[in-house]
Order: structure tokens, then C-alpha cells, then sequence
């Protein structure tokens, strides 16, 4: 059974503008240093003040950094239908189920070996 790579790559694309934009609102949402966020003076800002900047900071971090793995892998499954190598288990070469693939459009291995790489 072949894979629908046309719906994919539809599904792919409006994945990867949702994710560019979330990427764009964080980068408008962070200053360019917790300084400026802070303020410069150190006497004025109370410490849990300051720890809940940076916790939203470090959140912040945090989404961007998962977003930009998921940006790539979504270029990279986008490159894969362009080479006609999409929905291929990377481990095993076996098709990937489309039900997976419609939860999760840039999956790289089929559910059984990515059971078994979680297993470790």
C-alpha cells in the first residue's frame, strides 16, 4: 500500500507554518537578556520577582528548543517525499502505519521499533 504522500505533504506544511509561528512568537516574547527584562537595578527587583522571570524564561527556552526539533523533523519528512522515501521505518525499512503517520506526520519508525528504542 502506497503512502499518500500528497496528503502528507499538505499535512506536513500546514504543521510546519503552526510551529514557525509558534518559534516567531517566543522569539517576540523574549527580550534579548534577562537584564532587560529585570530591569537594571538589582536593589529594585524582589528575588521571587526575579525567579519567576526566570522560570518563564527558562520555559520559554524550553518550547522553543522542542519546536525547533520538531521544525526539523518536519523539513526532514518533507525531504523524504521529495526523494520518495517517506513513510519507511528507518530501522526496520518496513512501512510505517498510516494511522501513525496521520498522528504524527514525521514519524521516523514504525510503532514496533519505536518500542523498542523506548525500551532502550
Amino acid at each position: 500500500m502506497a503512502v499518500d504522500t500528497k496528503r502528507f505533504g499538505e499535512l506536513l506544511q500546514k504543521e510546519r507554518q503552526k510551529v514557525v509561528e509558534a518559534i516567531e512568537y517566543l522569539h517576540a516574547e523574549n527580550p534579548s537578556s534577562l537584564k532587560d527584562e529585570t530591569g537594571d537595578s538589582s536593589v529594585d527587583n524582589h528575588l521571587a520577582d526575579t525567579a519567576t522571570v526566570t522560570l518563564d524564561r527558562e520555559i520559554d527556552d524550553t518550547l522553543e528548543e522542542n519546536s525547533e526539533h520538531v521544525l526539523k523533523a518536519i523539513d526532514a519528512a518533507l525531504a523524504k517525499i521529495e526523494a520518495g522515501t517517506f513513510g519507511a521505518c528507518e530501522t526496520c525499512g518496513k512501512p510505517i502505519a498510516e494511522e501513525r503517520l496521520a498522528a504524527i506526520p514525521y514519524a521516523t519508525h514504525c510503532i514496533d521499533c519505536k518500542r523498542l528504542e523506548e525500551r532502550g
